[in-house]
């Protein structure tokens, strides 16, 4: 059984692909390797790919709460991405490129839907 990939998580992985290609004025994509992450989350992820999938991968969010801690993780992580590439690209460009990086970032979370009550407590 496959993971499956949330709608908006994908439009954010997108978007943030985009805007590190933009960042370094890059005119093509760039493979997606350990050099688009800090050293210390390469290093963490490696150890984690070691002991092999974790069984969350292969559990569903079944609340909106869930699905919305997952959505903010990923945000989260499409932010780290592309601030390590705005680090990578020229110096010239590396302040906005940072703005946009966080101005989307922000975007994102706004859009991520915020669960709603329940009436009846």
């Amino acid at each position: 059984m496959q993971p499956s990939v949330h709608p908006r998580i994908m439009r954010t992985i997108v978007r943030t692909a985009l805007l590190g290609c933009l960042a370094i004025g890059a005119a093509q994509a760039q493979e997606s390797s350990d050099a688009n992450v800090p050293a210390a989350t390469a290093n963490k992820q490696a150890s984690e790919i070691a002991r092999g999938d974790p069984a969350r991968w292969y559990r569903a969010d079944v609340t909106e709460a869930q699905r919305l801690r997952t959505l903010q993780k990923e945000i989260g992580a499409a932010l780290q991405e592309a601030q390590g590439n705005c680090r990578r690209g020229p110096a010239s460009e590396r302040a906005s490129c940072m703005r946009e990086a966080r101005a989307t970032y922000q975007q994102e979370m706004a859009n991520a839907r915020v669960p709603q009550r329940s009436a009846a407590r």
